[in-house]
C-alpha cells in the first residue's frame, strides 16, 4: 500500500466527496487499526491500517448511528463513506470529529463529574441488545476463558503480582452475568475517552463494539477515572451487584496489563508500541489495588 499523506487522502475525497476537498485536512497522532485525518473542524477522515480495520468500520457503519441517537456523550459517528479504489485498497469512512484531548495525554480533573458523566453513558449505553448484534471473543465474555498468565508474567511487577493474583482469583470466582448481554464499548481505555476542561468529553473507537458482560465496561472505573472516583461512579451507574464488581476489576487489572504490555513493547522499540500506555495501565492498576 502507497504511503498515506495529505496527499493521497486529499486526492480520495476529490474523488469520492468533492464537496468537502477544500476542507483544512491534518493528521492526528494515535490510532491503532486506523490513521485519522482531521477534516475541518467537525469532521475525520479514517483510513484503516490493518487488515481487521475494514471490518471495524463497517460495524459502526452499521451500529453507531443507531447508538449516537441516544448516548448522552458525543462519539465518533461514520456520516460519510469512501470506497476503495485504485488509490487506496480499503473501504474508509468521514465521521464527526469529537473534541477534547485523549485520556493518556490529558487530566481529568473533576473527578465527580467525570465519574457522573461515564455512568450516565454507561447506563444508557448498557441495554439489552439485539440477536444479531456483534459478539467479541475477548470482550463481555466469561473471565476464565481469558488466558492471562504470559501477559500478567510479562507485564506485573513481582511486588504486586500476588495482590493482582488475588483481585484475578476473586473476578474469575464470581457469580457470572446471567443477565441479557447488552451493548458494550468494549474497549474503554485511557486512549478511547476524550477529556475537556477537566472532564471527561467524549467516547472515540468503537471497534471492539459488542454485545455481553457489562462488567468489561465497568472495569472503566479504574481504566479511565482518577484515584478515589470508582466509588461514586458505581453509585451513579446504579445497577451494578456486588458480583458485577468484582467481575470488573479483573477486567481492570487484566487490561492495565494489555497497557503496559503495550507501554514496554515502546520502550524496547518494537511494533505496536505505545508511549503513552505503559504509564496509563499502571496507574490504572495502582488504583484497582488501592480500592478495596
Amino acid at each position: 500500500m502507497d504511503k498515506v499523506d495529505a496527499v493521497l487522502v486529499r486526492s480520495l475525497l476529490i474523488e469520492q466527496h468533492p464537496d468537502l476537498a477544500e476542507l483544512d485536512l491534518r493528521p492526528v497522532a494515535g490510532g491503532w487499526d486506523n490513521q485519522m485525518w482531521r477534516l475541518g473542524a467537525e469532521l475525520a477522515v479514517r483510513l484503516p491500517r490493518t487488515e481487521r480495520a475494514p471490518g471495524l468500520l463497517d460495524k459502526e457503519r452499521r451500529w453507531l448511528p443507531m447508538l449516537a441517537e441516544r448516548l448522552p456523550l458525543p462519539i465518533p459517528t461514520p456520516l460519510r463513506f469512501g470506497e476503495a479504489s485504485d488509490h487506496f485498497p480499503r473501504p474508509w469512512t468521514i465521521a464527526r470529529w469529537v473534541p477534547g484531548e485523549p485520556s493518556d495525554r490529558a487530566t481529568i480533573r473533576r473527578g465527580d463529574h467525570a465519574a457522573d458523566a461515564l455512568a450516565g453513558f454507561l447506563g444508557v449505553l448498557h441495554q439489552e441488545a439485539p440477536a444479531d448484534a456483534p459478539v467479541n471473543p475477548s470482550r463481555g465474555v466469561a473471565l476464565e476463558t481469558c488466558d492471562v498468565g504470559a501477559q500478567f508474567d510479562a507485564a506485573i511487577p513481582d511486588r504486586i503480582a500476588d495482590d493482582v493474583q488475588r483481585v484475578w482469583d476473586a473476578a474469575v470466582s464470581a457469580p457470572q452475568w446471567d443477565g441479557p448481554p447488552v451493548w458494550l464499548h468494549g474497549d474503554l481505555h485511557p486512549a478511547n475517552v476524550v477529556v475537556s476542561n477537566g472532564t471527561l468529553a467524549g467516547v472515540i473507537d468503537f471497534g471492539e463494539l459488542c454485545a455481553g458482560d457489562p462488567a468489561t465496561d465497568l472495569s472503566a472505573a479504574w481504566l479511565v477515572l482518577p484515584a478515589g472516583a470508582a466509588e461514586r461512579f458505581f453509585d451513579t451507574y446504579a445497577n451494578a451487584d456486588a458480583a458485577t464488581i468484582q467481575r470488573a476489576r479483573g477486567w481492570a487489572v487484566l487490561r492495565a496489563a494489555g497497557l503496559m504490555s503495550i507501554g514496554l513493547a515502546w520502550q524496547r522499540g518494537l511494533p505496536g508500541g505505545q508511549p503513552t500506555w505503559g504509564k496509563a495501565g499502571r496507574a490504572a492498576l495502582d488504583r484497582v489495588l488501592a480500592d478495596r
